[in-house]
Formats: structure tokens, sequence, C-alpha cells
């Protein structure tokens, strides 16, 4: 038994080493797997888990139709077409079967970047990107971050004025370090 443990350690060790520690087996890919590992690393924006797990796949895999689909999801988020995104999970809903939590942290994704974004935004605007066309999340969401909303139904998300903070440069040039440079310019 000991021995067995120490040849496998032996291997795994060898196989740390070198290029391949980056790479998947490609024997032993399993799409199912695959496709919940994308999933879960999408609800993790805007974090580059989704971006580290897209380029170890290949290519011929990522055209496999399930992949191939969260693939195009995780485009969508990560290029703001949030309204898109939205229209096409619904498409696609069986993808998200089993992923606890997926819709509401994709809503988070989407809250810091309205948040990073926006000053002031639309009430009816971001009930759709956040894929609510019944209105009935935005609420919860406000309270969450803090925006308030007034009667014309414009959402304060934060006054980015507010939050630059200046920044004292000092530079310490001592004469003496100087001196030798400006002795050779003349």
């Amino acid at each position: 038994m000991a021995s067995s443990f120490e040849q496998m350690r032996a291997t795994v060790g060898r196989l740390l080493r070198g290029i391949d520690r980056y790479q998947f087996n490609p024997a032993y890919f399993q799409t199912p797997v695959t496709a919940q590992i994308l999933l879960k690393a999408l609800t993790n924006l805007p974090h580059t888990d989704f971006t580290l797990c897209k380029c170890m796949i290949d290519q011929t895999h990522q055209e496999e139709r399930p992949i191939r689909q969260i693939l195009y999801l995780g485009n969508l988020l990560e290029t703001c077409h949030f309204q898109s995104f939205w229209t096409s999970l619904e498409e696609n809903r069986e993808l998200i079967d089993g992923i606890a939590g997926f819709e509401d942290s994709v809503r988070k994704f989407i809250c810091h970047v309205v948040g990073i974004t926006y000053q002031t935004i639309d009430h009816r605007l971001l009930a759709e990107m956040l894929g609510d066309p019944l209105d009935t999340q935005v609420k919860v969401w406000m309270n969450k971050y803090g925006w308030t909303e007034n009667e014309d139904g414009q959402i304060f998300i934060y006054n980015q004025e507010e939050s630059i903070k200046p920044k004292n440069i000092v530079e310490k040039i001592d004469f003496e370090s100087v001196s030798s440079i400006m002795a050779t310019s003349q």
C-alpha cells in the first residue's frame, strides 16, 4: 500500500513539473462537468475565473452544444449586454439546473457594473438589466446597495465626484544626485 502511494506521489510530482501542469488531460474531458465549472465561474464575475477556465478548453470542445452556449452567455455578460443575456438564458434554462443562486450572482455582478458606471439610471432600464421585467427585485437590490429613487423614476447610484481621493506625490531629490546630470548637460 505504501509503495503504491509513493509511486502515485512520484507520478503527480512529475506531472506538476514542466508544461503539462497547465493542460487538461483530453482523455478525461467530460462536457457536463466542464459546463458546470464554467457556469460556477460565471457566478464569480467580475473575477477572472471564467476567462481562465475558458482558456483551458480545447477549441474543438468549445464548439460542443452546452459549452458553446455557456461561452456565449459569458460573452454577453462580459460585454454588458445584460438584456440579451437574460433573453438567451431564458431560451437555455436547462443549463442552470443545479446551480444554486446563479441568477442572484449574475444580478450582483450587474449591480457592480452599474455601480461603477452610472451616477443615475432610469428605474425601467435597471429592471431590464437585472432581468426583472415584473419589477419585483429592483427594490431589493436598490436597498442592498443603498441606491435611492426620486419621483421621476431616476435611481441615484453614487456621486462619483465624492469618491475621488487626491494623492499628494512628494519627490525627494537632493542636489547631489542632480548636480552630476546638470554638469554633463552643459
